[in-house]
């Protein structure tokens, strides 16, 4: 079989054209620390790759002008716990398995536009801007952690470097920021019984400063969405049951910062010491892989293009552009419409 690493990048990059409707496909970015397996490509990639063959082959007029991308999500604690386990590098574990990855799907013949990876200077350049525009518009918030802390590895213990007991249903495997057997967002400062997952060391508590998205500000903007996306029946039923809950339990800040080294950086003086938390972070990836695949300069028509006049029903879609409104925001008047398709 053809092992070749996936081709980097198309000829020339693919823009919206006024010409044709638009549609960006992207599948769910598969975690780098281990080698892909059938659900990654059944659950998401395989489902993505077919919808995106059927709208390039289908006899429509005009034929549809299709973007698909894809690629490695790469920071994390996952990344940094395996590369401790093997005594190297974060970025040697994510070079490994980000070829495998890419060799795998070319065995699989899956038609990516461009297979990326999120640790990368576009990467941070999006994500910066994002978090500037973010701060600009009084969004971020500061306050104080009571954090985990090892001293027998000299390092705070975000996520999964703990592990302990879930206060909420007793299972006594439970990560720092969730568990796996009830579904329970946590904190590391919650588990019951907590040990460092290095060494075994029971932490201690120390107090750390972080970076706090303002969510409850935002809960009316977000409201008002799901709802009209629920009438229109754009978003699965799951995605609605998930988000109304939230909504209704009431949206609490959350902690965008982390003590770790292999992360986006923070820009802030003052933090520059930590690294954005993977779930800012991470679905950032699908933007900065488009501008790695599009340019830097043309993301924005792809990402923050206006809706087209009838959506479609296919895959979990949406519009891109939807809740924009920052700095980094507005692509040209003259942008064509796009559909966002993604599939998850």
């Amino acid at each position: 079989p053809d092992l070749t690493p996936l081709p980097r990048l198309p000829p020339t990059p693919p823009l919206p054209t006024s010409s044709a409707p638009n549609i960006l496909v992207t599948s769910a970015l598969p975690y780098v620390n281990n080698e892909p397996h059938l659900g990654n490509l059944i659950g998401a990639v395989l489902s993505a790759d077919v919808y995106a063959r059927y709208m390039r082959a289908a006899p429509l007029d005009p034929a549809p002008n299709v973007l698909f991308v894809c690629g490695t999500d790469e920071y994390g604690t996952a990344t940094e716990t395996r590369a401790a386990a093997e005594k190297t590098t974060p970025r040697a574990i994510c070079d490994r398995f980000h070829a495998i990855h890419a060799r795998v799907y070319r065995w699989f013949d899956i038609n990516f536009d461009h297979f990326g990876r999120t640790s990368t200077p576009a990467q941070t350049a999006i994500c910066q801007e994002i978090f500037w525009d973010l701060h600009k518009n009084n969004h971020i918030q500061t306050d104080d952690l009571v954090q985990l802390y090892c001293p027998t590895c000299a390092r705070f213990l975000a996520d999964r470097f703990v592990t302990g007991t879930c206060p909420q249903c007793g299972y006594e495997d439970a990560r720092g920021d969730q568990c796996d057997h009830c579904s329970a967002l946590l904190n590391p400062i919650e588990l019951l019984k907590p040990r460092c997952a290095s060494c075994d060391t029971p932490p201690v508590e120390r107090g750390s400063s972080h970076l706090f998205l303002a969510l409850p500000e935002l809960a009316p903007k977000l409201k008002e969405l799901a709802t009209r996306k629920a009438a229109q029946k754009k978003w699965s039923a799951n995605a609605v049951t998930v988000t109304e809950s939230w909504l209704r339990d009431g949206l609490k800040k959350r902690c965008i910062t982390r003590d770790l080294t292999w992360g986006t950086p923070v820009p802030l003086e003052g933090f520059t010491d930590k690294v954005f938390y993977v779930w800012f972070d991470a679905p950032i990836g699908y933007i900065s892989i488009t501008a790695e695949c599009v340019g830097l300069d043309n993301w924005r028509r792809w990402w923050m293009a206006p809706p087209p006049p009838v959506a479609g029903e296919a895959g979990d879609a949406g519009d891109a552009g939807e809740m924009g409104g920052g700095d980094a925001a507005a692509a040209s008047p003259e942008t064509p419409p796009v559909q966002l398709v993604q599939f998850m």
